[in-house]
């Protein structure tokens, strides 16, 4: 019975997070606000205000919006969702953009004053918006997550609003999770509960991977490191994930399955799992299965850190990948918590400056690492309690992690932001 019910709850978080999104996730989320802003205002704006944390500027900055023709950051983001966006595809607002709507968009911008502060507020995650035209104005506030829309207001009478309540990692319950559930769970669920989910993972993931090796975008990690080995398997499996962030870091139109709120990271945790799987000749039931723990392994890495910090968050999905390739090949409790460890402890880390061309880098050397963990564990060796952050115990070292991210690196965070800003 026990089991049923944390079955239940880890088929929930998997549905919950892995949905699609298409572009950067913190962009998106200022056009969806933006959207039902102008969905609410009922006509086109005279002026646009903009509110949003720190986290916020730091991943919008310097990343490519899709269906903008090219444009970077918060106005282009909120000036394509106010011409463009409908508020009901949430983070795929922006997918139905025409070339007439991307004309509309640049002249939006051209010819509205779009103002854009720094909010004084105590959460990570916060966007606000208003617009006016002339005597009517409206106004929307997403805090905590992507689509947790908190506040709408007309013409300053509140239409909608509900406590503020810390549920960055979701709905459900993500205390849950632990490394030695997570494996359970992947050996015994009933696929046929999860399969719609993960598959849709699988193409689109892999469909934008494949982009991003087609085309340029960006820094071309993906095609730099297959040009390097095109026949090594662990850097197949880097070049693919790299590839799939160069194409959604540098304004691909094409959608990703997000994890833990990020594209970047729901493409890590799943495109080198998927193609371990196929290069080494893995049944579709076996992927599957290596893909619960690859994506629950990334979640519960997560839910100690927080959705936005300083802490790069693709080190937490390529230790899911890590471990997902470990249960491919037989690995169970001790392989996968021994990887997940030996992973930690090389590269954590590594910092989120914001999203742009340079995160398909980071995920290469996270995957990297995480491999190379595989590898040590293999072959006897590993990190020990008392190592830096490494404690006795994988959950111990996990919460280890998650305090270091979330506390020790806030102060790093806020430097970060203050040097982006005072670089434009």
């Amino acid at each position: 019975m026990e089991n049923n019910k944390r079955f239940t709850q880890y088929i929930n978080i998997l549905k919950e997070e892995l949905v699609p999104a298409m572009g950067c996730t913190e962009p998106i989320a200022i056009a969806y606000a933006a959207a039902k802003a102008r969905h609410l205002l009922d006509t086109a704006p005279d002026t646009v205000t903009i509110e949003v944390s720190g986290n916020i500027l730091k991943n919008v900055k310097s990343v490519v919006v899709p269906n903008t023709g090219g444009l970077r950051g918060i106005p282009a983001a909120a000036a394509v969702g106010i011409v463009a966006g409908d508020p009901e595809l949430e983070l795929e607002v922006i997918s139905e953009v025409s070339e007439e709507q991307i004309r509309e968009t640049k002249e939006f911008l051209e010819h509205t004053p779009i103002a854009v502060h720094f909010a004084d507020t105590p959460h990570i995650f916060d966007i606000m918006i208003t617009l006016a035209k002339e005597e009517e104005t409206s106004f929307v506030r997403i805090t905590e997550h992507h689509t947790n829309i908190v506040c709408l207001k007309k013409n300053g009478v509140t239409l909608f609003e509900k406590e503020v309540i810390p549920q960055e990692n979701g709905l459900f319950d993500h205390s849950i999770l632990n490394i030695e559930d997570i494996i359970t769970f992947a050996q015994e669920v009933d696929l046929k509960e999860i399969a719609p989910t993960l598959n849709r993972q699988i193409e689109y993931n892999m469909a934008i991977a494949e982009e991003g090796l087609r085309n340029s975008y960006g820094a071309n990690i993906g095609s730099t490191l297959l040009s390097q080995n095109s026949t090594d398997i662990h850097q197949k499996m880097r070049a693919f994930a790299a590839a799939g962030s160069d194409a959604r870091m540098n304004g691909c139109e094409m959608p990703v399955i997000i994890c833990s709120g990020s594209g970047n990271q729901g493409i890590t945790a799943s495109v080198p799992v998927i193609v371990y799987a196929r290069d080494t000749g893995k049944s579709p039931e076996e992927l599957l299965r290596a893909l619960c723990v690859s994506n629950l392994v990334t979640i519960h890495l997560k839910a100690g850190i927080g959705r936005l910090s300083a802490y790069c968050g693709v080190v937490s999905a390529a230790c899911g990948a890590a471990a997902g390739t470990a249960f491919l090949e037989g690995g169970r409790y001790d392989t996968i918590a021994h990887t997940v460890v030996n992973a930690l402890a090389m590269d954590s880390g590594i910092i989120c400056d914001g999203a742009k061309a340079s995160c398909a880098a980071k995920i290469s050397s996270a995957v990297d690492a995480g491999l190379l963990g595989l590898t040590m564990y293999k072959n006897g060796n590993q990190f020990y309690s008392g190592e830096g952050l490494v404690a006795k115990g994988v959950e111990n070292t996990i919460r280890n992690i998650g305090s270091l991210a979330r506390n020790g690196m806030a102060g790093t965070d806020k430097e970060i932001i203050r040097i982006m800003l005072e670089s434009n």
